[in-house]
């Protein structure tokens, strides 16, 4: 009974992370067009470099961060 219970929890716990890791964001520079963006996956560093370095719970907070980074800024 205990193994049952035991087993169910852990695959709903296993099962809750990809949702969980889908609310992340980060803010990135498009390499060609130097536009900054929210982007919902980690950033490849190639075609979309990655600015601050650090991940975001939302949208909201990308865009909070976005609009204070001097390199998002407009010229």
């Amino acid at each position: 009974m205990v193994r049952t219970i035991l087993a169910a929890i852990l695959a709903t716990g296993i099962m809750s992370l990809p949702v969980m890791a889908a609310e992340q964001y980060w803010v990135a520079r498009d390499a060609v067009s130097k536009q900054c963006e929210i982007v919902p996956k980690k950033p490849d560093g190639t075609l979309v470099v990655d600015l601050g370095k650090k991940k975001y719970a939302s949208e909201g907070e990308a865009r909070k961060a976005m609009e204070a980074m001097s390199d998002c800024k407009k010229k």
